[in-house]
């Protein structure tokens, strides 16, 4: 992320290494909130799940950009998690929502409003936040992959999602990076039998995704290879009628924007992405600007 170096605020400033799981040593969460100059009266608490494919990244990746994001107005929170192969679907998905459990529980020392939660991640990141999205909204999709939601829906906001994977089927199919894509998936689901497990099939949120998943924005760049993933995902949420505000670029845009575009804020792609989402998420503030 040293694209960001560039970018980065002042009047931020950063709770680090916040234990949310007291059973596991490595389950820490970074704060990063905006002083009195920048705030709104009552932010939103926006909570990313890094990417790395489930099975490398850490929250450490994320600070650069949330540092961004907090200085215009929110809390930001980046959460660790444990990787594949040492763990499969859905324990990520469950510490996540077990550090949501922990935000509401000290909300007032972390500057965290528990009301007005917006899930979000960046390609693995982001199918681990649509699944306990899909979780919170469907009980009956949280009931089969084994989630108490931490949270009800009316404090889930939106969410906020970039480059992600939806449909890990598909994904598996695909002829590009074949091989190490069926490498990824199964350290991800912990079994040679991803094709056809039962279980794992709840990974794929795009089959399963309820009317009442939050409201989204949802992008990813003309060069990423897994651009369809999240046009066909933004489809299935429209179909839902769920609210959703797209940021996709023609396929002859230039330069090209390859997977994670979000982040090099010094290409005209990401600078168009972040003002989109800062605009998406001050409509769920009900911020008039």
């Amino acid at each position: 992320m040293r694209k960001l170096q560039a970018h980065q605020p002042s009047h931020v400033s950063a709770l680090l290494d916040q234990p949310y799981d007291s059973n596991r040593p490595d389950a820490l969460l970074d704060v990063f909130y905006p002083d009195n100059t920048v705030a709104p009266a009552s932010p939103l608490t926006i909570v990313w799940v890094h990417g790395g494919a489930w099975v490398s990244g850490n929250k450490n990746q994320l600070s650069g950009y949330a540092r961004i994001l907090a200085a215009r107005g929110f809390t930001v929170v980046t959460v660790d998690y444990s990787l594949s192969p040492a763990t499969h679907f859905p324990i990520a998905v469950r510490e996540v929502n077990a550090a949501l459990s922990y935000l509401e529980r000290h909300a007032s020392g972390l500057h965290v409003d528990p009301t007005r939660i917006v899930l979000a991640g960046d390609s693995a990141g982001a199918q681990i936040a649509a699944v306990l999205a899909n979780a919170i909204a469907d009980p009956g999709f949280a009931r089969a992959i084994g989630v108490t939601p931490s949270i009800s829906r009316q404090q889930l906001a939106g969410a906020l999602l970039y480059c992600g994977v939806y449909d890990l089927e598909a994904l598996a199919s695909a002829d590009r990076y074949r091989y190490f894509l069926r490498a990824i998936l199964r350290a991800y689901s912990g079994t040679d039998s991803f094709m056809t497990d039962s279980a794992f099939a709840y990974a794929s949120v795009v089959r399963y995704v309820s009317e009442d998943f939050p409201p989204t924005f949802i992008s990813a760049g003309n060069a990423d290879p897994l651009r369809e993933q999240s046009v066909a995902f933004a489809q299935a949420l429209a179909r839902q009628s769920v609210v959703t505000r797209q940021l996709f670029f023609p396929s002859a845009y230039l330069p090209p924007l390859p997977h994670e575009y979000q982040f090099n804020l010094g290409a005209a792609g990401g600078q168009l992405a972040l003002e989109q989402s800062v605009q998406f998420l001050e409509q769920l503030s009900g911020i008039d600007k």
